[in-house]
Order: C-alpha cells, then structure tokens, then sequence
C-alpha cells in the first residue's frame, strides 16, 4: 500500500486519485484558515515554488476539527488560500483526520508514521506527512515544525 491508494475531492469537488503525483515527493498537510500556524501557507508556496521543478508537490488538506478554525465552504477556503497566500499547490476539499469519519488517506498516514509516543491521532492543524517518490510516508512533522526548517529533509529525497 502506498498514498497512491487513495482518492480525494479537490476543492472544485472533482475527486483526484493520488497516483496523479506518483513519483513525486509529497508534503502532505491538514491545513485551516483561522489558525495561529495558518501563515505557514506562505512558507509552505515558497518550498512549492523553489522545490516543484525538482519533483516537490505540497498538497492541502483543510480540516474543520481543531477549534473549528476551518468554517467555510470549499470556494471560501480557495479564495482565502489564493488572496492572502497565493497558493498555488493543489488543495482538496475539507475533510477529517480524526475519528470514525477520517478519510482512509489520514488513517493511513497516521498508521504507517504515527506521532510522539506512537500517538496516532493528529493533534492540530498543519501536521506535515513527507512522502517519498514510491509513495512511502517517511517522516510526520509536528505543527510548530515550520516549513523552512523542511527543505533539507525534502531535498534530500528529491
């Protein structure tokens, strides 16, 4: 099994398969809009933008159950995302990371790299899975791990 498995809806609702970006390396993040590490979208568009010529996609996960910090409807969450950061790499629509209802893609994730003490369940917005190019999670990051400090680890599996 590896993230190539899986499906999402984009934020337009049409659903991607994963294996779209097979053979690239993944930073995979649950991301909200009204977060105190919501800034981090600036970082995480500058590592997209330098890195994605070297085989680097950032994909965006929005999720609504930490604070209720991701309310609005997808459109808002593109607009908001493109106007105050100018993302450009894909994000996909709001879902779940934690419970009964988390897409199959986080309950993957979270098995294969779980979090300190082998704590599966993500414990805010912006955790950040590595993904290497054959679709392997290698690394989770914590929400405090900023983007910047991500580029060596990244470069290293490109």
């Amino acid at each position: 099994m590896s993230v190539y498995t899986f499906s999402a809806p984009r934020l337009d609702g049409t659903i991607e398969s994963l294996d779209t970006y097979r053979g690239q390396v993944l930073l995979i993040v649950n991301t909200a809009s009204a977060c105190g590490f919501t800034p981090q979208y600036a970082g995480l568009e500058r590592l997209y933008e330098k890195l994605r010529g070297a085989g680097l996609t950032v994909l965006g996960f929005p999720c609504n159950q930490f604070g209720a910090q991701e309310p609005g409807a997808e459109a808002e969450i593109g607009a908001f995302c493109q106007k105050n950061y100018g993302v450009t790499f894909p994000m996909f629509a709001k879902i779940e990371v934690n419970g009964e209802g988390a897409h199959p893609l986080y309950k993957y994730l979270k098995d294969a790299k779980p979090g300190l003490l082998g704590t599966e369940a993500i414990k805010w917005n912006f955790t950040k899975f590595l993904i290497d190019r054959s679709g392997e999670p290698v690394a989770r990051y914590a929400p405090q791990t900023k983007p910047e400090e991500l580029e060596a680890p990244i470069t290293k599996r490109l």
